[in-house]
C-alpha cells in the first residue's frame, strides 16, 4: 500500500503550527513539524510562511486541514426539536439565530450533536465569521494550500487526545489543556454522543493553577450528573500548574499528561514547534483523514471543498461525455457506412433481377444472391451440354434452348444490322423469324451470325420495302 500524508495547519491571528502525518496503513509517523509567526495579523503573510515551511522541509502532502484559533470562533449551547441529522442540519441556523438572538447572516456554522431525547436533541454549535474564514481559505489556496477541513481547534484536540492518551478504564477523566494564551477542557461522558469541550483565553499574568481551580467546578457542572469527573489530566505548555496543589484546592485527584510522550514525538521533532499544544491541535486536525472520524468543518456551511476530488469528478465527467461523443460519433460514421453499402447493394441487386429475369426467361430472382448465381452456373452448363452434343432436348426445353441459340445470335448484331424483329414463331422443330434491317448486306451479316451462333438456316426470303430489307427465315439448330 503506498503511503499518503496530510498536513494540519492551526492558525491562529498572527501564528500558525503545521504537522504533516506520513501514513502506512495502521502506522502514523511525523514527517516534520514548524511554527511560523508575523508581527501583526495578516492571513496572507502566514500562509506564505507555511508554504515556504513546507517546502524548504521537503514537505509532501495529499491534502490539508485547518484547525481555527478559538479566539476565531464562539461556542454555544443549542437544543433542537428533531433527532434525525438531515433535519437538524437543514434548521440549526434558525434555531442558533434564535438561541442567540441576533442576525447570522454573516456566520458559518459548524455543529455536531452532544445528545438526542424524546424532547429532541442537544447541540454543540461553533459560529465563525464568513470574511475572516474566506479570507483565511484565500490565502492558503493562493499559496496552493486548499484545505479539505476547517475545524474548531478544540474539537482537533479531543481527536488528539481521543487516539493517542489512554484513558483510564474506570475513572471519568476531565483534560485540562493550557498554551500560551488558550485553555480547553475537555471530557468524554459514555452517555454522550460527542465530547463536552471548552475553551477561554489566558492572559500572560493569571495565575493558571488559581484558574483551572475556578474553572474547574464550572466544567464539571456541565457534564451528566451520573458520570461525575473524579479526575484531573493537566498538560500545561508554561509548566506553571502545580497538579498537587490543584487538586487539593477542588478535592479532585490531579495528574499531569505528557501530550508530546504520547505521539512517542522526540525533543528534536518538536524543535521548530513554539507549543506543544498547538503541536497536538495541528496533529489533531491532521488525524480527520488518518482516523476517519466526523469533522466540524466550517466550510461545510460557507465555502463547500471544491479542490481535487471534485476537480477529478469533474474531469471523469468530462471524460465521460466525451467518450458518449467519440461512440456516438463512430457509431454515426458506421451506420452511414452501412447505409451506403446498402443503397450500392440495392441498386446492383435491382439491376441484376432486371438481368437474370432477362437471361432466365423472365423467371423471378431468388432471394438469395447465392441461390441466382447456382440458377445461373445451372442454365449456363445446360446451354454448354446441349451446344456441345451432349444432350439433346425436347419440349419445353427444346424450345427454351433453341429461343436462347436464336437470342445470342440477336444480341451480338442487333446494334451493327439496325435489326427489328416483327415476330418469332417457335415450334418444337423449328424457329420462324419476321423483321427487318437497314439494308440487304446487313441481313445477309444477320444470316452470318445466326449460322455462327449453331443454327441452320431451313428457308429464307427478303425484298426490300420503304427503305428497309424485309427478311423472313427458319432456322433450327444444327445436328
Amino acid at each position: 500500500m503506498e503511503p499518503q500524508n496530510y498536513l494540519g495547519i492551526y492558525i491562529s491571528k498572527s501564528t500558525a503550527t503545521a504537522v504533516c502525518l506520513g501514513s502506512q496503513g495502521r502506522d502514523r509517523t511525523i514527517l516534520g513539524c514548524f511554527s511560523v509567526s508575523t508581527e501583526q495579523p495578516d492571513p496572507r503573510a502566514l500562509a506564505t510562511l507555511i508554504a515556504e515551511g513546507c517546502a524548504e522541509r521537503q514537505l509532501k502532502f495529499s491534502e490539508a486541514a485547518v484547525a481555527l484559533d478559538c479566539a476565531m470562533f464562539m461556542q454555544h449551547n443549542v437544543s433542537s426539536e428533531f433527532t434525525d441529522p438531515r433535519q437538524i442540519a437543514a434548521t440549526v441556523r434558525f434555531d442558533t439565530e434564535e438561541a442567540l438572538a441576533t442576525d447570522i447572516a454573516d456566520v458559518a456554522i459548524a455543529f455536531e450533536i452532544t445528545s438526542t431525547g424524546q424532547a429532541g436533541s442537544k447541540l454543540t454549535v461553533f459560529t465563525a465569521q464568513r470574511k475572516l474564514l474566506s479570507d483565511i481559505l484565500g490565502a492558503l489556496q493562493s499559496n496552493n494550500i486548499d484545505p479539505v477541513t476547517i475545524e474548531p481547534d478544540v474539537n482537533c484536540l479531543s481527536r488528539f487526545i481521543c487516539r493517542n492518551v489512554p484513558l483510564p478504564a474506570d475513572l471519568h477523566p476531565l483534560f485540562c489543556i493550557l498554551s500560551r494564551s488558550s485553555g480547553y477542557f475537555i471530557t468524554f461522558p459514555q452517555s454522550q454522543k460527542a465530547p463536552t469541550m471548552r475553551t477561554f483565553l489566558l492572559g500572560p499574568a493569571q495565575d493558571r493553577t488559581d484558574l483551572l481551580a475556578g474553572q474547574i467546578p464550572v466544567t464539571a457542572a456541565l457534564v451528566n450528573a451520573d458520570q461525575p469527573i473524579d479526575c484531573i489530566k493537566v498538560f500545561d505548555t508554561a509548566g506553571s500548574v502545580n497538579h498537587h496543589r490543584l487538586g487539593e484546592k477542588i478535592n479532585i485527584e490531579a495528574d499531569t499528561v505528557d501530550l508530546a510522550a504520547s505521539v512517542a514525538a522526540v525533543p528534536e521533532a518538536l524543535a521548530d514547534c513554539a507549543d506543544t499544544t498547538d503541536f497536538a491541535i495541528a496533529y489533531g486536525a491532521a488525524l480527520c483523514y488518518l482516523e476517519k472520524t466526523q469533522t466540524l468543518n466550517f466550510r461545510n456551511d460557507f465555502s463547500p471543498y471544491q479542490g481535487k476530488k471534485v476537480r477529478l469528478q469533474k474531469a471523469l465527467k468530462f471524460i465521460s461525455i466525451s467518450v458518449t461523443i467519440l461512440v456516438l460519433a463512430v457509431g454515426l460514421y458506421l451506420q452511414m457506412q452501412l447505409l451506403q453499402k446498402n443503397r450500392y447493394r440495392s441498386r446492383l441487386r435491382e439491376k441484376f433481377e432486371k438481368q437474370y429475369s432477362a437471361v432466365m426467361f423472365g423467371k423471378k430472382m431468388p432471394g438469395k444472391i447465392k441461390d441466382a448465381k447456382e440458377e445461373l452456373g445451372k442454365a449456363k452448363r445446360h446451354i454448354e451440354r446441349v451446344k456441345s452434343g451432349q444432350l439433346s432436348l425436347t419440349g419445353e426445353e427444346a424450345i427454351s434452348a433453341k429461343l436462347t441459340l436464336v437470342l445470342e445470335a440477336f444480341n451480338k448484331c442487333a446494334a451493327q444490322t439496325n435489326l427489328n424483329i416483327d415476330s418469332v414463331s417457335i415450334t418444337t422443330r423449328a424457329i420462324t423469324i419476321v423483321g427487318d434491317t437497314s439494308s440487304k448486306k446487313n441481313t445477309l451479316k444477320l444470316f452470318e451470325t445466326i449460322k455462327k451462333s449453331g443454327l441452320e438456316i431451313l428457308q429464307q426470303s427478303f425484298e426490300s420495302k420503304a427503305g428497309r430489307d424485309n427478311f423472313r427465315i427458319t432456322v433450327e439448330p444444327k445436328g
